[in-house]
């Protein structure tokens, strides 16, 4: 009988539940002491995003996105919205980074097509001056 004790095999009967307590109490003020050092900084993530959000709508503002792509500024300052709302919520907060690089790259894009918009109309008009100017020479070459 003594070859099947548990010393035999190397198992010790001596760890107590105080021992796997004590183990287990280390291992969850290492995981809290992870989520702690953690969270600011994806909080500060959110805000450094949410800082970007803004700025890339302020800049569309003052291109006049409204004007040339009021789709794309609706829905950047929509995402915008919804990203300040999931920062304000705890359990919500992990999606408000990827709300606001929705909102910054709808932003950005309406901030190129009213660019474009511009600059395809002061193309237009510079065409339609050369054209005047074409035929105001044309005009005074023919007589």
């Amino acid at each position: 009988m003594a070859a099947h004790s548990p010393k035999h095999y190397g198992i010790s009967m001596t760890t107590s539940f105080a021992q796997i307590r004590r183990f287990l109490c280390a291992s969850v003020c290492a995981f809290a002491l992870h989520v702690s050092l953690a969270a600011p900084v994806f909080a500060q993530v959110a805000v450094d995003e949410l800082g970007a959000a803004q700025q890339a709508v302020a800049r569309a503002d003052q291109a006049d996105a409204d004007q040339y792509a009021p789709e794309l500024l609706a829905s950047a300052r929509q995402a915008l919205a919804q990203a300040q709302a999931a920062n304000a919520v705890r359990r919500e907060r992990r999606n408000a980074p990827a709300l606001a690089q929705r909102a910054s790259a709808d932003a950005d894009l309406a901030l190129a097509k009213s660019r474009e918009a511009v600059a395809l109309a002061r193309l237009q008009q510079a065409r339609m001056e050369i054209a005047e100017l074409q035929r105001s020479l044309g005009q005074e070459q023919a007589p």
